[in-house]
């Protein structure tokens, strides 16, 4: 086997090689040799089978398997020879050319990328120095309104007889679409805040004015992208019977107040302002990391430090963008790059800046997180899942279990990553206001 290898730059290398005719038919004889001693095949004994008839039987898969191994044969070689720890390599080799000869020979080049060689020194130095948020008392006050107003009840108001913008009200209603009532179209009893908007527009406009115990038929178009096809742009009529106006009732801020809030018994007032303090500086440094600080000193390491990249994690990258992207085009836009190739490779080149910032990012941030000592194991990695499925409703275990089988198990512990380690360095920046 002639072998020939070349370190194209840190990060990437190639392999070439020529596998001669003589070398595959010794591995095929040999592969022949080997299941002539395990096969069973009517009118043999096992291990008795010719050389002659297994070949016959399996050519042109002895044939397939011996250029697989000869091909893997010059994947070692190739490594070994470009002196190539195992676990520096990334992603599966590429077999960029295999070109079989008239002659027999092969000819092959296989590329494969290497983890990166990455100086960060003085990474810290990139870090500036900033105050810690502070929150005024006017700001704890605010929050305070905020949580009352949010836990206010609505009580019948009995001398109230018509209903105005702001009101809870309850009703009774039924849609119908050319005279048939439509399906989920209907309640009793139903609690709407008027000028919330969460009704169709011009529902709850309607309603205001309506007199206590008043039927109403009233008129309301649904919008064109409502989310069931049926009623999408329709004009449709709703039967409403105002029920009751009710008032809001806003708790008093007191002791009360802070042990309902905090179902702590011990609670009062003054000490529920200072947990409420706590809790917006909190917000408010979140606020600060996410929207300002981390996204800053990201784009700042990835500006000063250069390093060569595995080619084929950039063009993953690019594959992405161009994927999310290709969801707004449309149909028209869509044909024309399949059609035409160099435009297609026009477009995806808009991305290559964007694709090497990430790919450059997350290597940086590896390094840092090895520099820093940072880790994120499953557990971890478990919990930050189980808070999402909470906010959004779903079930814990079957939300981990789809990023498990959809491959997303690493792109979160990656993110979880970032984020501590750009927390620990804005942190030991930051100082007390």
């Amino acid at each position: 086997m002639e072998l020939n290898v070349t370190k194209i730059d840190g990060a990437n290398a190639k392999i070439e090689a020529v596998v001669v005719k003589e070398d595959i038919e010794s591995k095929v004889e040999k592969i022949a040799k080997s299941l002539s001693k395990t096969a069973n095949i009517a009118g043999f004994r096992k291990g008795k089978v010719p050389v002659k008839i297994i070949k016959q039987m399996y050519g042109e898969k002895l044939v397939q398997d011996a250029e697989g191994e000869a091909l893997r044969e010059a994947l070692d070689s190739g490594i070994k020879e470009l002196s190539i720890e195992s676990e520096n390599l990334i992603g599966e080799p590429s077999v960029t050319k295999y070109d079989k000869k008239e002659s027999g020979d092969i000819e092959v080049e296989i590329k494969v990328a290497t983890k990166p060689q990455i100086e960060l020194e003085g990474y810290k130095d990139l870090v500036d120095e900033f105050e810690k948020p502070t929150v005024s008392d006017e700001e704890v006050e605010e929050r305070l309104e905020q949580i009352a107003k949010a836990n206010a009840e609505y009580v019948e108001n009995n001398k109230r007889k018509k209903a105005k913008d702001g009101d809870m009200v309850n009703i009774d209603f039924e849609g119908f679409l050319d005279g048939e009532p439509f399906a989920g179209g209907k309640a009793e009893g139903y609690d709407l805040k008027l000028g919330s908007g969460s009704f169709i527009p011009g529902f709850e406009e309607q309603i205001a004015g309506m007199e206590k115990g008043e039927e109403k038929t009233i008129k309301v178009t649904f919008p064109e992208n409502y989310g069931n096809a049926d009623l999408a742009g329709k004009e449709t009529e709703f039967k409403v019977k105002l029920n009751v106006i009710k008032d809001e009732k806003i708790p008093e801020i007191n002791d009360e107040f802070a042990k309902k809030m905090t179902a702590d018994d011990e609670m009062t007032l003054e000490k529920y302002k200072e947990k409420l303090k706590e809790q917006l500086a909190g917000e408010k440094l979140a606020k600060l990391y996410n929207e300002e600080k981390k996204p800053e000193l990201l784009e700042k390491l990835v500006e000063k430090y250069e390093f060569d990249l595995p080619e084929f994690l950039v063009e993953q990258e690019i594959d992405m963008l161009v994927n999310q992207k290709a969801r707004e085009l449309s149909d028209e836009e869509l044909q024309e790059l399949r059609e035409n190739q160099e435009k297609l490779k026009e477009f995806r080149e808009k991305f290559r800046d964007d694709a090497v910032k990430s790919v450059k990012a997350t290597f940086i941030i590896d390094a840092l997180a090895k520099s820093e000592g940072i880790s994120v194991g499953e557990q971890e990695m478990m919990s930050t899942i189980y808070m999402e499925a909470l906010q959004s409703g779903q079930d814990p275990s079957k939300l981990y279990k789809t990023y498990q089988e959809n491959g997303y198990l690493p792109a979160i512990q990656m993110a979880i990553t970032e984020d501590k380690v750009l927390k620990s360095l804005l942190d030991s920046k930051m100082k007390e206001a």
